[in-house]
């Protein structure tokens, strides 16, 4: 039975905040380096304080004030730290990449794929970089295109991002309708990060409109039984129960849903009964 509009939009609107929210996050991981490092992969010795060179010091103290001020949610005050570091370290590729993260918060894809490109022309080998781009370009619907970068980012052998590449790919490929692919993409983070609750809860749902019953059940309640369910997971548990006729798990998750999340929507949907939503 297939999800009304109503249903796939709520679903959509959970996947894609969620996800978002930690794709900025995580791309941000190994974003500050003690050194400079050679760009082309050599290497001669281990790259300590004391070899980075002063510019390059300021520049990534900027660069650490900004990666505090963005997760703290102060955008243009990152923004400025940003413009900073730039001005006094131009060629310093982790401080675009964290511009172009900014610049998608702000909803300028523009400024945000010039930040990218740049990063990406200094410094090729960083798949993180290549990841947030391949995100960027999913917001547009240049989907080829996006899962091109994705692609590149998890055959970078160093990286060790390909759990949230794999997921960012799987909701892209939903999102280009490509449910088939994207059930493959989601299967290939949940072997590499089990406890991500966007990975978990999407190929769930992806099963369960499909059918498969007992295989979104496995998916949701590893979720919903982990500190990371919300109302959305608990609600796909409930519709899920309802679908096998499991009334006692059923109530039980309803049960959590309404002392957890009393007011939510989902609450209000299970009153009326729109399993089928």
């Amino acid at each position: 039975m297939k999800m009304s509009e109503a249903g796939s939009r709520r679903m959509a609107v959970y996947f894609w905040s969620a996800c978002l929210a930690l794709v900025a996050i995580m791309g941000l991981s190994g974003c500050v380096t003690t050194g400079a490092g050679p760009a082309n992969g050599s290497h001669t010795d281990i790259v300590t304080d004391s070899d980075e060179p002063e510019v390059r010091k300021r520049a990534r103290i900027r660069l650490e004030l900004a990666i505090g001020y963005f997760e703290q949610g102060q955008t243009t005050v990152a923004l400025d730290e940003i413009k900073q570091a730039l001005v006094v370290d131009p060629a310093y590729a982790e401080a675009y990449n964290l511009r172009g993260l900014i610049y998608m918060r702000l909803n300028d894809l523009r400024l945000a794929e010039e930040s990218f490109r740049r990063a990406m022309a200094l410094n090729p080998r960083d798949a993180n970089v290549t990841h947030n781009y391949g995100w960027l370009l999913c917001q547009q619907a240049r989907y080829t295109e996006s899962f091109q970068a994705f692609t590149q980012a998890i055959a970078n052998p160093t990286y060790g991002g390909r759990a949230k590449t794999w997921m960012a790919q799987g909701l892209c490929q939903v999102r280009a309708g490509q449910r088939a692919e994207a059930e493959y993409s989601l299967t290939k983070s949940y072997e590499l990060d089990a406890a991500n609750p966007v990975t978990g809860y999407n190929l769930a749902s992806l099963l369960f409109q499909r059918g498969e019953l007992d295989r979104a059940q496995f998916y949701i309640r590893r979720l919903n039984n982990s500190e990371l369910a919300n109302a959305e997971s608990l609600w796909l548990g409930i519709k899920i129960e309802q679908r096998l006729n499991n009334r006692e798990a059923r109530e039980q998750l309803a049960t959590q849903l309404k002392k957890r999340y009393p007011q939510s929507r989902e609450v209000e949907a299970y009153e009326r009964g729109a399993f089928n939503e």
